[in-house]
């Protein structure tokens, strides 16, 4: 039976470019609830559903996005799409990513500057901020829970919490002083910071992916000087 399953979820060999076009383009138009929101919709559909990414690849790539600067579910999305179909992938990702999003904005701003006094306008958009903030919460915790699979890690983003919002100490030294205590805990009690040993059972829960944990690094997406000079004039 459970062999059934797998193989049901097993994904196509190759993901056409069109139909993660056409994916990139309907996170656009319903990607709500910020950053947290967003993460936590590429997961369910990317690694639960499609299987395009394994979990552990997903969450690698997102620790990356969160230490860089700008929107990480965005740069999330356009990681996926460059590993998936090269640059023109990526591109198509970002772009569909909050090009849509951009529409929608507009159309907001022109009925709340043209109804915004109307109270069942008013009414409205009241009504959307609690169904907001709980799929915020919502996929917080599910982005949590995969992440955090350990007391020490959970004690980490407790700490982390408290430092932001009783002391307010500014995010990159948040962020500086959780790379070193992980830089020290590899070093002291590794087993509480490899990844692998996280998420080694991704294949279990959702069946195999098509960039799975020990898939090879495609063609476009390995170093080469010729590229890195190239892209950086």
């Amino acid at each position: 039976m459970s062999s059934n399953l797998k193989e049901q979820k097993k994904p196509s060999d190759h993901v056409q470019f069109m139909e993660a076009l056409f994916y990139w383009l309907k996170l656009g138009f319903i990607s709500f609830g910020g950053p947290a929101g967003q993460i936590s919709m590429m997961h369910q559909e990317l690694v639960e559903k499609r299987r395009w990414i394994s979990e552990h690849r997903f969450l690698h790539a997102l620790n990356y996005t969160m230490v860089l600067p700008g929107p990480e579910a965005q740069q999330l999305a356009t990681y996926i799409g460059w590993l998936m179909h090269g640059v023109w992938g990526g591109i198509t990702a970002g772009v569909l990513f909050v090009l849509p999003s951009l529409f929608v904005l507009m159309a907001l701003t022109w009925i709340y500057l043209a109804y915004g006094d109307v109270p069942a306008v008013e009414g409205v958009l009241y009504g959307i901020k609690p169904a907001v903030t709980a799929i915020v919460v919502f996929a917080a915790y599910r982005i949590g829970s995969k992440a955090l699979k350990n007391n020490t890690l959970r004690a980490i983003a407790a700490f982390a919490f408290i430092a932001i919002f009783v002391f307010e100490i500014p995010f990159p030294y948040i962020v500086l002083m959780a790379g070193m205590i992980g830089y020290a805990g590899s070093h002291i009690v590794p087993e509480q910071f490899r990844a692998s040993g996280h998420h080694a059972s991704s294949d279990k829960s959702y069946g195999p992916a098509l960039i799975d944990d020990d898939s090879p690094v495609p063609e476009h997406a390995q170093f080469k000087w010729v590229k890195l000079i190239t892209f950086g004039m």
